[in-house]
């Protein structure tokens, strides 16, 4: 017997106390190890689940408890691995979105047949129609012989769907079918309301025919969402996959086509490289537009930050763990703590006296919190599958820190090409422009990241600086503090690490300023920056690194500051898909000049 149970249900009942619900389930199902989506709407409930029988079967129980559910009778199935990856329950206005209001299951549904009585209509010649009411996606792995299809691409565009059929049909007897019978409880009685006068829906849907009867009068396999995308009759995962790219179920033979391309084509969405990534790109910037519109930290939110205990804190309270951690003057800690605002390793609200060890991770709890402003201004340069290369425009730090959390080009990262979450490579400055490099995968960033490490990547910057340099060419070889100060500056000592930068001039302006082409040959944190400063031609609008060798009081600056005059313009390095030498360059910004070239 294979080791992973899988159940999909669905029930029509009228449920109420949803939150409370949802809660009591993620906390049941994660404590036994089940994983898969469980959808919860006042019309009812929907569930794929996969874990062990024992588990599973527990899950079963929970939910026959619930008012309403007593006669739950899920589909079973059966898996050498887990097909799911998570675990979710989810609150929906409808467990199957139709948006029809005078649909309701609960109260009524067409006659159900039972996959006996079909097979034997069929096997009899009986002049039923067939009705398959799922998406043209699943119709392409299989269906019933003869069945017309709704041809849709969701089940929202049935009703449409059903008023292009023949008027005809509607004297006919009708038997509609999906994967478990769901979309027909409201598929069928639409169609009765339409005018169709003898709709029938099948009792369980293809996987009930299957289970009871096999695959007679079936022609291929059925889709199902999850990671075994298609079974047989037999019930038995199939060898279908699904495109990447465009969701496409592909059967082996397609798998065999050159233009199957894993994560990238098949031969069903192929197209020319160039063609592709364009495509590609236009719906990333798409993404990004939404994802940052309004900007996610704009809105006022609950900010959890982790805290992790060190060594010498082991065996405090988390009162004197803090109080020893955070030097802020006359804080209340105390009532901080009082007031739920620091969760313990099992995220309940800490006390005062609660005990601490060494590597525990605790919460700080900011309500409340909005972050400042920033350009969210990217720009996608290049996207392959395993890189992706944009233009970051300032002011946006990278990473969440200090006053940000969401305004940073990761979290837009993560919500615009969800479920992926890229990794830059590397670090600019929040009030640094230009190229950066990210890897969209970590076996792509195991092979990316350590060229940087190991000093392999080309970087050429452009920046401006206060004053002329006496020389056209000249290196600073100045070793930087690895402590950071205020405002998280560095500084040259003799006590820090090597750093060297190259730098060139490109022109000497009228205004006092000069463009320097710069190349740092290490990467120390703000290694240009604090190079500059120390050679005596600090960057133009720097809001640390002042002249005359002072420092300023700001460490981001805001949106509609003039800018620093720092850009990353160009970067080379070794692709880690093609093991081909790859260059990019990131459009010099206004401050630059026209016309900048090495």
């Amino acid at each position: 017997m294979p080791a992973v149970t899988n159940i999909s249900c669905y029930r029509f009942a009228r449920m109420d106390g949803l939150k409370a619900l949802r809660e009591r389930l993620i906390a049941f199902c994660k404590e036994r190890s089940l994983k898969g989506t469980i959808l919860l709407a006042p019309e009812g409930i929907n569930f794929f689940i996969a874990g062990e029988r024992e588990s599973v079967d527990e899950l079963v129980a929970e939910l026959r408890a619930l008012p309403g559910l007593a006669d739950l009778a899920p589909k079973y199935s059966f898996s050498d691995d887990q097909p799911f990856s998570r675990m979710l329950v989810r609150l929906k206005k409808e467990i199957i979105a139709f948006g029809v209001e005078s649909i309701d299951p609960s109260a009524y549904t067409s006659p159900r047949v039972e996959a006996k009585q079909l097979k034997q209509w069929l096997d009899e010649g009986k002049p039923v129609i067939l009705y398959d009411t799922r998406n043209d996606y699943e119709v392409k792995l299989g269906t019933f012989r003869n069945a017309i299809p709704a041809g849709i691409d969701h089940f929202r565009n049935f009703p449409e769907a059903v008023a292009k059929l023949p008027p005809e049909m509607k004297d006919a007897p009708v038997v509609t079918f999906c994967t478990g019978g769901i979309r027909c409880e409201k598929a069928a009685p639409f169609m009765e309301q339409a005018g169709f006068r003898e709709v029938y829906q099948l009792e369980g849907g293809i996987l009930k025919y299957f289970e009871e009867v096999g695959g007679d009068h079936y022609d291929g396999e059925c889709f199902v969402f999850d990671q075994r995308v298609g079974v047989d009759p037999a019930l038995s995962e199939t060898g279908s996959a699904v495109c990447f790219a465009c969701q496409t179920p592909l059967t082996a033979e397609e798998q065999e086509d050159p233009r199957h391309v894993p994560n990238v084509s098949c031969p069903h969405c192929y197209k020319s490289g160039a063609d592709q990534m364009a495509e590609r790109i236009v719906a990333r910037q798409e993404a990004l537009a939404r994802v940052t519109s309004p900007l996610p930290g704009s809105l006022p939110y609950e900010n959890r930050r982790p805290l992790r205990i060190p060594g010498e804190q082991d065996g405090k309270t988390i009162l004197e763990a803090l109080e020893s951690l955070f030097s802020y003057a006359d804080f209340d800690w105390r009532g901080l703590l009082g007031n739920g605002g620091v969760l313990d390793p099992q995220g309940r609200p800490a006390s005062p006296d609660q005990t601490v060890r060494a590597g525990e991770e605790w919460i700080r709890v900011f309500p409340g919190t909005i972050e400042p402003d920033v350009n969210a201004g990217i720009t996608v340069l290049h996207e392959d599958e395993a890189v992706i290369v944009l233009l970051k425009p300032a002011p946006l730090p990278m990473h969440s820190c200090g006053r940000f959390h969401r305004n940073t080009l990761t979290h837009f990262l993560h919500e615009a090409w969800h479920p992926e979450k890229p990794r830059p490579a590397h670090r600019l400055d929040a009030n640094t422009s230009g190229v950066v490099v990210c890897a969209r995968t970590r076996h792509f960033a195991k092979l990316l990241q350590p060229q940087f490490s190991r000093g392999e990547v080309e970087k050429v910057y452009l920046a401006r600086v206060h004053g002329h340099p006496a020389e056209d060419a000249f290196t600073v070889d100045a070793a930087i503090s690895d402590e950071a100060c205020e405002l998280g500056a560095r500084e040259i000592t003799g006590e820090g690490r090597d750093s060297k930068t190259d730098f060139r001039v490109v022109s000497r302006d009228a205004d006092g300023t000069a463009l320097l082409e710069v190349r740092p040959l290490t990467g120390r944190t703000n290694q240009i920056r604090i190079h500059l400063w120390h050679a005596g031609h600090p960057i133009v609008g720097d809001p640390v690194y002042l002249p005359q060798g002072q420092r300023g009081d700001t460490q981001t600056l805001a949106v509609g500051d003039p800018p620093m005059a720092l850009h990353a313009w160009q970067i080379a390095f070794t692709h880690p898909l093609t093991g081909v030498l790859s260059r990019f360059e990131a459009p010099a910004p206004e401050w630059a000049g026209a016309g900048v070239t090495l």
